[in-house]
């Protein structure tokens, strides 16, 4: 009886896992609708500067006591989480997308999982393996990813800017991995996740005197302006980040980067519901296609040791 129940508590962690983590792709999926607005007003630095230290300020007013008792090793984790999830990570794919293509980027980004199942193999022993369905579903949702960001257009390569986004996907895969490092130190997710933004927001600090950030406080003024920037801060930013956090240590570093999987479609689905975009044949299949790998990736392999 003892072990049934036992069962069922860990079944339902993980179909939390699984819900949090589609929740946190939904929203993320639309902040590119939030980013277009600003983007006639701020320059990628300053939306970048401005969502993530409303973040921090907004887990910093839900959770203001601090976390104490932490290793140096500890805080060098928090440091290079910061460093890589909300930092490099933004600045590579913003830097990316002046060299080339949204589309080249939004797949080849698209690719983290990819990374954050490689780099898994080397950093934990408690086996999230690759294994087939892992595999076939990664082919299967970058093939649909491709139908939906190359509809209509014909692919570009740009050394240059490919390399910024393979980049972008690399540092997203150690971020990952060092989250569920992080999880394990049993500290309230909000508490880390704020952590993790104080370190972001420093190590941004240096890039804004190279990268012509203005502070323009009449800019948030603006309604419509103040209002997606709210959006990304509270929602996209402290909210998804903590969310996303916590699935990842329920499911693992693996299991819950397959749902990046998922963000261009919601992607898809907001421009036609929001922008009036139209859904072309092959973007309506890219998108079966894509949700077809994501379930695929979420399958259980046959060991029972495997998290997620």
């Amino acid at each position: 009886l003892t072990k049934s129940v036992r069962g069922e508590e860990i079944m339902h962690g993980k179909t939390l896992g699984h819900l949090t983590a589609m929740f946190t792709v939904i929203l993320w999926g639309t902040t590119f609708i939030s980013t277009k607005v600003l983007l006639t007003g701020f320059q990628p630095v300053e939306i970048l500067f401005f969502r993530f230290v409303l973040g921090l300020a907004a887990l910093t007013a839900a959770c203001p006591k601090r976390i104490k008792g932490t290793t140096w090793r500890q805080e060098l984790t928090f440091a290079a989480a910061g460093l890589c999830g909300v930092t490099l990570y933004f600045l590579a794919e913003n830097m990316a997308l002046t060299y080339t293509t949204a589309s080249n980027v939004g797949v080849i980004v698209s690719a983290a999982p990819l990374f954050t199942a490689i780099l898994a193999r080397f950093v934990w022993k408690d086996g999230e393996r690759l294994d087939r369905s892992f595999f076939l579903g990664f082919v299967v949702a970058m093939a649909g990813l491709s139908l939906i960001s190359f509809s209509g257009a014909a692919m570009q390569l740009n050394p240059m800017g490919d390399l910024l986004a393979l980049s972008a996907g690399l540092i997203w895969g150690c971020y990952s991995n060092l989250t569920r490092v992080i999880s394990g130190y049993g500290h309230p997710v909000l508490q880390t996740t704020r952590h993790i933004f104080f370190y972001g927001v420093l190590f941004m600090i240096p890039a804004l005197f190279f990268m012509g950030f203005r502070w323009q406080p009449e800019r948030f003024t603006h309604p419509v302006y103040l209002l997606n920037l709210l959006f990304l801060g509270l929602g996209a930013s402290a909210a998804c980040f903590a969310s996303w956090n916590f699935a990842v240590g329920i499911l693992g570093a693996v299991k819950t980067s397959a749902y990046i999987y998922g963000a261009p479609v919601i992607t898809v689905a907001a421009s036609a519901l929001i922008l009036h975009e139209p859904i072309t044949p092959a973007i309506a299949a890219g998108t079966m296609l894509t949700l077809a790998g994501l379930v695929l990736s979420q399958r259980r392999p046959g060991r029972k040791n495997n998290r997620g």
